[in-house]
């Protein structure tokens, strides 16, 4: 089961109480305060672990604390430190305040360990309180309480590749080709229910992690569909694979600008994100036919002017390429077919040599 949103109230703990004692020994008299401190409470830590992909573990819970001190004792002995709780999460879960929609914390490096709420100070036993005045001081501190929080765990998948398409387009299909995920994969809308993460391997030494999310449609910004619940899924990628269905009754500009608007519509962070398009199900209808809808949608987005038309030998339908865009242009247009690996290997090898220069990019700014 997938469980990316989860409520919890998340309290460290209570400190200990200090201890009022007196020293009692054979032969000492007045012997005096001894009271010892008591402990700590544990503290609440979140900590990323990357063998979790999901939030599952937390389902049915409601509450996680950690454990109180213990009081004081005699003879100025402090009482054990509450044992901290460790919360292990998914990278790419956030912790946001369920009451004022605040981030708190946002997860995302490897074995990354945040301190969350801190436990109570133990009270100080009554030996702190002695004085010439108050030689035998009878009382004690108590423990402070811990801290307490109301929050949503929020898991927001993090991958380099985004799969963004209508339902029914091929994306469960072609994550299924190149990777080792095992979507469901049938002949009708809605096969994916919740988001899927695949590691493609390109090489020996090169791999990179593809998202597949549930199909988007018309509204689903606004609520419509399974879309919206999971487009926060795509925010952190580092690219976006539009993927276009060339046998749909909507034409191809058609189906690329209805995702463009619902993406952007549903964060500004999407506007500016660098993105591909693979039109899929090549193999399905006559190759004349593929081509003029290809070009067809490369006129209508002005592709052709800022490069010339180059044609892949084996099938001869026309793609788009490019080494450097302007904001706002797709990096490249291919034709694929995941039934028949066309073009297939060429669409991970472009994926790849594109997130090679994005962290080039990345390293040369920093």
């Amino acid at each position: 089961m997938f469980i990316d949103s989860v409520e919890l109230t998340l309290s460290s703990g209570k400190g200990g109480a200090g201890a009022a004692t007196f020293r009692r020994e054979k032969y000492v008299t007045n012997g005096g305060p001894d009271g010892g401190d008591g402990g700590k409470g544990g503290d609440i830590f979140f900590k990323v672990d990357r063998n979790s992909h999901t939030l599952s573990s937390f389902r049915g819970l409601k509450q996680l604390k950690a454990k109180n001190g213990e009081n004081g004792l005699s003879n100025k002995k402090h009482g054990k430190k509450g044992e901290d709780l460790e919360i292990g999460v998914p990278p790419g879960t956030q912790v946001i305040d369920a009451k004022s929609e605040e981030v708190l914390l946002d997860l995302i490096d490897e074995n990354q360990k945040t301190l969350f709420l801190e436990g109570g100070l133990g009270g100080l036993g009554n030996w702190h309180f002695r004085s010439s005045t108050n030689q035998q001081p009878r009382y004690a501190q108590k423990g402070l309480e811990g801290k307490s929080a109301f929050v949503r765990l929020e898991l927001k998948l993090i991958a380099d590749i985004g799969l963004v398409g209508f339902p029914n387009v091929g994306k469960s299909t072609l994550i299924s080709a190149v990777s080792n995920a095992r979507p469901q994969i049938a002949n009708y809308e809605f096969t994916t229910l919740t988001p899927k993460l695949g590691v493609v391997h390109v090489d020996d030494f090169n791999s990179f992690v593809m998202a597949d999310i549930p199909g988007i449609i018309d509204g689903a910004s606004g609520g419509k569909g399974l879309g919206l619940e999971f487009l926060k899924h795509i925010e952190r990628t580092k690219f976006l694979l539009f993927m276009l269905d060339i046998t749909n009754q909507r034409s191809l500009e058609e189906q690329f600008k209805t995702l463009k608007f619902e993406l952007n519509k549903f964060s500004k962070n999407m506007t500016n994100k660098k993105f591909a398009v693979a039109i899929t199900k090549t193999d399905v209808i006559e190759q004349k036919e593929a081509s003029d809808n290809i070009i067809s949608f490369l006129n209508s987005l002005h592709m052709n002017k800022t490069c010339d038309l180059k044609y892949a030998l084996s099938d001869n339908l026309p793609y788009y390429l490019q080494s450097e865009t302007k904001k706002g242009d797709a990096r490249f247009v291919l034709p694929i077919s995941s039934a028949t690996n066309f073009n297939v290997k060429a669409l991970i090898f472009a994926l790849n040599d594109i997130l090679k220069e994005t962290k080039d990019e990345k390293t040369n700014s920093n």
